[in-house]
């Protein structure tokens, strides 16, 4: 059994060198542990640090392309190089690293395909009370569209089985949190959460660049999850709304009507029409939008399974060509 730790990074040369000295190099439960480190385009040292600490691999973007983007670059690395499971942390060393054998035993014990670390949010003193707030919206939200129970959805430190891996598929540009978790309830995955404890706060959040900043980044975030993962409830209530408000002020123009006072009201007629209007086809959108949902399950399920005969494919010719499990030379 293999375990990749993997760790995006984007100039972070000043921390990352204090997060890989926690890292552990022996796991219970795997036989081996390696390191990973995705470079998002660092203008510093971030490489230098990662080959001077002993980072086992290295794959790097030539331009910045943000953080859920970097997520997935390792997820598809950590696959190629054989992992059986994930685990994905932080480089400014947020997160205690002696807490991954927790975290990565359900995984293990086969309880779980997606283990996401809860943080103490309550009580970790930099966090502001409006990412506090922040932090707990998110989270409610992310139940209400997964159906799952996660009490910390923001956080980045989780661990995932080689099958969950291979699954996963992230649209969204800015976070990977919130969008994992909500697939991973789409497609049935068993996922839970662990308490972790965090370390000691070494620099700012890059995504927390202001809450202005950080709030209107989320509402995005949460629009798009609905839009994508729930299209005909997002646009069944919009168009539910629109069609109630259009039926109230048509009754109210019928009242007046009949007693003989419709010739003031006009407007009310023509403001029910087009509500009326825009209300039945915000429905048609909705069963649209909830077929090219179901159609793009079943494109991802297409994916996985070419992918799962790729990888099986891979490794019988590994077998035939003498190679051991772990893809070196056989003896």
């Amino acid at each position: 059994m293999k375990l990749v730790i993997q760790i995006p990074c984007y100039n972070e040369a000043e921390t990352l060198a204090l997060a890989l000295a926690e890292l552990p190099r022996e796991v219970p439960g795997f036989d081996i542990v390696e390191w990973l480190v995705i470079d998002d385009g660092s203008t510093d040292d971030t490489v230098r640090v990662a080959e001077e600490n002993g980072v086992d691999h290295i794959v790097r973007h030539t331009r910045n392309q943000g953080l859920a983007r970097a997520f997935m670059t390792g997820i598809n690395a950590c696959l190629r190089f054989g992992a059986d499971c994930i685990v994905n942390t932080d480089a400014d060393n947020q997160y205690n690293a002696d807490d991954i054998p927790l975290l990565v035993a359900p995984v293990v014990e086969g309880r779980a395909d997606i283990v996401v670390g809860t943080r103490p949010i309550e009580t970790i003193e930099h966090f502001s009370p409006a990412k506090k707030f922040l932090q707990k919206l998110g989270s409610w939200v992310v139940r209400i569209a997964s159906k799952t129970d996660i009490p910390d959805a923001p956080s980045g430190f989780r661990a995932m089985s080689r099958a969950a891996a291979q699954r996963i598929i992230v649209f969204n540009d800015y976070t990977y949190t919130l969008e994992t978790i909500i697939q991973a309830g789409q497609k049935n995955m068993a996922i839970t959460s662990v308490p972790v404890r965090v370390n000691e706060d070494l620099r700012p959040s890059r995504l927390l660049k202001s809450v202005p900043s950080y709030v209107r980044h989320s509402i995005v975030t949460i629009v798009r999850i609905f839009v994508i993962y729930r299209p005909f409830r997002f646009f069944g209530w919009i168009g539910a709304v629109l069609f109630g408000l259009g039926l109230l002020i048509g009754i109210r123009f019928i009242w007046f009507y009949i007693n003989g006072q419709g010739g003031g009201h006009v407007q009310s007629l023509i403001l029910s029409s087009i509500l009326l209007g825009m209300g039945f086809q915000t429905f048609l959108v909705a069963f649209v939008a909830d077929l090219l949902s179901a159609n793009r399950k079943l494109s991802e399920e297409v994916r996985y399974d070419m992918k799962a005969i790729t990888n099986e494919l891979i490794d019988k010719r590994k077998t035939a060509a003498g190679y051991g499990e772990h893809g070196r030379p056989g003896p």
